[in-house]
């Protein structure tokens, strides 16, 4: 109620869809990894479709979905460093935040 307060219902109900961004799982072989990380592996979380995102924050009818794109490719983002925390190979870029992006697109199969 903090941001749109007199759209309440509709910010409510778009930031609701930006979740529809994860039926492109369903174009993955298999489906469901539990050892994936889906940012660089699905085709709406590459680092274009971040960009896109992006670009849309600056189109006032598409902010709101912007808005909930990007949360949704941040929580995406804190979920793969979570899984990749205790992989010996990933350790490393742990060190160099920088890094850690550039590594999740080359390895998109996750750890």
């Amino acid at each position: 109620l903090l941001f749109f307060r007199s759209q309440w219902k509709r910010a409510y109900l778009l930031l609701l869809l930006t979740m529809l961004v994860d039926l492109d799982h369903l174009l993955a072989d298999p489906i469901f990894n539990p050892n994936r990380c889906s940012i660089g592996y699905h085709y709406l979380h590459q680092p274009l479709a971040w960009l896109a995102y992006t670009i849309a924050l600056f189109i006032r009818p598409l902010r709101i979905l912007a808005i909930g794109l990007l949360f949704h490719m941040l929580t995406d983002g804190i979920d793969c460093y979570l899984m990749c925390q205790n992989c010996p190979d990933c350790a490393s870029i742990f060190d160099q935040p920088y890094k850690v992006f550039t590594y999740w697109s080359s390895r998109p199969f996750g750890c």
